[in-house]
């Protein structure tokens, strides 16, 4: 039994290889999905507060607000340069704009879609009402 073990795992790794040199179902394997979502209330109070400021076109605490978000990490579904805008929310005690970030697509006034992010762009959780 341990034999067919080792086996199964031998060919799924070689499985594996052979989708890593294949690079883009590799990249897509290895992309994370954006499935996840957060409500409005379950964001942090900052993030409720920058969140409404978005909806309502501003005003902004911050120079870099509003700003062309690039996707470069592609976690986010993939659109033209400069769908995206990123906004900083704020974090308490941080000597700087901290790693929260609130990140929408379509027009600036009225986006069509919004994605928190509590960890500088490493993962992101869809706003849905």
């Amino acid at each position: 039994m341990q034999k067919s073990v080792v086996k199964l795992a031998l060919t799924g790794l070689v499985v594996l290889t052979s989708l890593a040199w294949n690079g883009v179902v590799a990249k897509e394997m290895a992309r994370p999905s954006v499935n996840a979502t957060v409500t409005v209330v379950q964001l942090p109070v900052q993030g409720r507060e920058t969140y409404q400021r978005i909806q309502q076109g501003g005003p902004f605490p911050y120079e870099k607000d509003g700003m062309v978000f690039g996707n470069r990490e592609r976690l986010l579904p993939p659109e033209k340069r400069g769908y995206y805008r990123e906004y900083t929310v704020k974090t308490p005690r941080s000597r700087d704009r901290g790693a929260r970030r609130i990140v929408c697509g379509g027009p600036a006034t009225t986006p069509e879609a919004c994605y928190y992010t509590a960890d500088h762009y490493a993962s992101f959780r869809k706003i849905v009402p």
